[in-house]
């Protein structure tokens, strides 16, 4: 099984936060170059240039045998590829391809398809170093995000001798691509799927990134759900923005001839903008950026029910979150009233780990949730 570097510092590659984000990621969870991203950041002058740059990369590390590197480009080049982009698919395809029969394919990754909705799920199983397993962390990310590219925290756990399982629920992975499952906030249904399948009674979770909002919402139905982790919160994604913003957003939703003409001309003026709506678009499986952003208010402290969450709970988050603001982080806090135990970790610049899901630090996630699984098992 892959052991990996979690390379310590958050790194200014590109002036747009967003591309500067993706690279960042990349590389803290041990699967790229700094050089390469140093490289790659001359030529990407806007959000049009990554695909094409993202895949020059991939080629130049398969010739020079590097093919973790090569494997993950792709999937670099696909996130930013547009939705209506065939290559969007194609690239999806090579990186999965690449993970399974290139890359680890002589490692221990067990893959399954969960029964769900007369389609599947998509999850992979690590089984632990030996026949004794310290217990089973099960894994899901959060917005777009693909099983495969948690892979490094997976092996990490197993290495401690975990059992790990990763699903990919609706709008994730293949289960968006391949299934046809859009994005849902009843993460209690993919999540009880899952647990079925395997016959697990006692497990971690652990959500990433808006899976930070998933897991709670899993854990308030599901009690086989004995501890969660929280890598990211969110609460309730309208009250991100300050309140004035928040009620002039809900305002809008009422006015849509607006609503689209001011969304048409944030996405012209503000390419990353575009994306971001696009993308909703996309794994909400919806037609028009109301329509898109009507799902994501789903996701809200209502259908949370976070008062409903009685297992150990760890958050960790990062002080300057360009996603979060860290005024969520304190409000989620609160909303768990009912929560066994609650343990909470703010990590802040001098830990390298003040971004979004530690990004810059990885690493010290990591053992932060191994020390707290030590505690409470």
């Amino acid at each position: 099984m892959a052991q990996f570097d979690y390379p310590v510092g958050y790194h200014d590659f590109h002036k747009t936060k967003i591309i500067d984000y993706q690279m960042n990621r990349w590389y803290s969870m041990g699967y790229t170059r700094k050089e390469d991203m140093v490289d790659a950041a001359t030529r990407i002058k806007k959000l049009e240039d990554w695909k094409e740059e993202m895949i020059k990369q991939a080629e130049k590390a398969i010739d020079e045998k590097r093919i973790m590197n090569g494997t993950f480009y792709y999937r670099a080049a696909e996130f930013f590829t547009h939705p209506n982009d065939p290559d969007k698919l194609r690239l999806y395809d090579t990186f999965i391809e690449m993970f399974y029969n290139d890359l680890f394919v002589e490692h221990d990754i067990e893959r399954y398809n969960i029964p769900y909705e007369n389609v599947y799920l998509p999850a992979m199983r690590l089984p632990s170093n030996n026949k004794n397993a310290r217990g089973t962390i099960v894994i899901h990310g959060g917005f777009d995000s693909f099983m495969e590219e948690l892979y490094s925290m997976a092996s990490y756990f197993a290495h401690l001798n975990y059992e790990v399982i990763l699903f990919e629920g609706p709008g994730q992975g293949g289960a968006l691509k391949k299934s046809g499952l859009a994005l849902s906030y009843e993460w209690e249904k993919p999540t009880k799927a899952v647990l079925d399948y395997f016959k697990l009674n006692d497990v971690t979770l652990l959500g990433v990134s808006m899976g930070g909002w998933l897991c709670f919402r899993a854990a308030a139905h599901e009690q086989r759900i004995k501890r969660v982790i929280a890598l990211s919160i969110a609460y309730d994604y309208m009250k991100i923005p300050p309140p004035i913003i928040e009620k002039f957003a809900l305002w809008l939703f009422k006015h849509p001839k607006l609503m689209y003409w001011m969304a048409d001309v944030k996405m012209k003026m503000m390419p990353q903008e575009k994306w971001g709506t696009d993308n909703l678009i996309y794994i909400t499986k919806t037609d028009t950026p109301l329509d898109g952003g009507m799902a994501l208010l789903e996701f809200n402290a209502a259908h949370l029910k976070s008062e409903h969450v009685t297992q150990d709970v760890l958050i960790l988050t990062g002080s300057e979150d360009h996603f979060i603001p860290l005024k969520m982080h304190d409000i989620q806090v609160k909303a768990l009233t009912n929560a066994k135990s609650i343990t909470e970790r703010i990590f802040t610049r001098d830990d390298h780990a003040h971004n979004h899901c530690q990004v810059g630090n990885f690493g010290l996630a990591l053992r932060v949730m191994a020390n707290w699984l030590n505690e409470k098992e």
